[in-house]
């Protein structure tokens, strides 16, 4: 039971996520208005999938150093969940761009750079389902794991910036700190991050039992 209180913590947090982010009263922004609700659940996708594809990175080091294949599981499977979070933060980007731009794809250069990421990883699975030999794809997968990560980071925090965007915070657009990250948005918005990033660990950790049952099936 106590080694389980963060679960409790993650389904009280995102119950109160998805109360408090449609009930609550909410500041009237310029343009965004009722839409700002969803920050609650656009923003934390991408601060899952960085967190799930980080650990998931950490796990292909350290494969290369130790080769065991619990490493190499838990590479895959925090990339899986991450690639999840990322599609449901296009999804949820979609969404909220169609009442606020007018377009469900605007060609934003953040939007633009966030789908080259996720093209990357999908690749990054594809070239895990064409190598035969288990050592031989958790060796390149983890290598190639690495070089995806490296250009993820980039992709979604540097390139946009340098280009005039829709997206706050960047060419001249105000961030959500001058658009007035007010109170109340911060007491929904922050707890709304802890609580999809641990549904993520969560989600990943299961994946992972899953494998290890599945191997020893298999022996």
């Amino acid at each position: 039971m106590r080694k389980n209180w963060w679960k409790f913590l993650t389904i009280a947090l995102l119950f109160y996520t998805i109360i408090a982010g449609l009930l609550m009263e909410v500041p009237r922004l310029v343009i965004l208005n009722e839409t700002i609700r969803a920050l609650y659940f656009h923003v934390p996708m991408w601060f899952g999938m960085i967190i799930m594809l980080g650990v998931s990175v950490v796990y292909s080091i350290k494969y290369l150093r130790n080769p065991e294949q619990k490493h190499d599981d838990t590479a895959v499977e925090f990339a899986n969940v991450g690639i999840i979070f990322g599609v449901l933060g296009i999804l949820t980007g979609m969404l909220w761009a169609q009442f606020t731009w007018g377009d469900w794809w605007s060609g934003d250069p953040k939007q633009n750079a966030a789908a080259i990421g996720l093209l990357i990883y999908f690749a990054y699975f594809i070239l895990r389902g064409s190598l035969d030999n288990v050592d031989q794809r958790a060796r390149i997968s983890a290598i190639y794991n690495i070089f995806a990560f490296s250009a993820l980071i980039p992709l979604l925090f540097i390139l946009p910036r340098l280009t005039d965007s829709l997206h706050p915070g960047s060419g001249g657009n105000p961030g959500f700190n001058a658009y007035d990250l007010d109170r109340r948005l911060r007491m929904v918005f922050y707890p709304a991050v802890l609580g999809w990033t641990l549904l993520g660990v969560w989600m990943a950790s299961l994946r992972v039992r899953i494998k290890k049952i599945e191997h020893q099936l298999d022996l």
